[in-house]
């Protein structure tokens, strides 16, 4: 991740790199056309050594929440430290993954499409269907348990509250499972979104 980022820094800077690194080679590459502007580069972490990296190589953090307190001090406050080290300022993309249901039935069919991603063996697995059988083989509340289930649209905005007021999250991404996504994406467009950007300006 080094090796590449160094090369994505110095081609959107307009330089010609000729890299012989341990995993990338590049022969007089060049962007020939350019970005007009700076291109920040955010990076995903999940911990105390990639967002320390991420702190150190990159000009923004995109990390999900589950403990908002937990998230501040193995991701959040690493990143800062690190980019504070080098003179950088930081951007923040927090994120949570929310089921919105009514019942746990509800919530189950919602993660229809999404409960291999709880599956254990899932960084090894290729195949989606695998990781479904895997996860559907599982106690259906320990898969449950694993996501942020919320019963109304209240609830909703509440969980994603802390990204705002306790993380301090720049940007706040809203990923949110239900059985009716295009009525979901409409309500929290209308109700959710105003929330949050009411307790962002507080």
């Amino acid at each position: 991740m080094g090796e590449a980022l160094d090369i994505i820094h110095g081609l959107l800077a307009g330089e010609k790199l000729d890299v012989d690194g341990e995993y990338y080679q590049a022969r007089t590459a060049k962007l020939y056309s350019p970005p007009t502007g700076g291109v920040p580069v955010w990076m995903a972490a999940g911990g105390p050594k990639s967002a320390t990296f991420a702190g150190q190589k990159a000009e923004g953090l995109i990390t999900s929440v589950k403990d908002p307190a937990d998230a501040l001090e193995r991701v959040i406050t690493p990143y800062r430290q690190a980019a504070a080290e080098r003179g950088a300022s930081t951007t923040i993309m927090a994120t949570r993954w929310v089921v919105l249901a009514g019942s746990d039935d509800e919530a189950w069919e919602a993660l229809a499409a999404m409960r291999g991603l709880r599956a254990p063996g899932r960084l090894e697995v290729a195949d989606p269907m695998v990781l479904r059988e895997r996860a559907d083989a599982m106690d259906r509340q320990e898969i449950l348990d694993k996501y942020t289930i919320v019963r109304d649209l209240d609830q909703l905005a509440e969980a994603y509250k802390p990204l705002v007021r306790d993380v301090g999250a720049d940007y706040v991404a809203v990923q949110v499972a239900s059985t009716d996504p295009v009525d979901t994406i409409k309500q929290v467009g209308s109700q959710v979104l105003t929330a949050l950007r009411d307790w962002a300006r507080d």
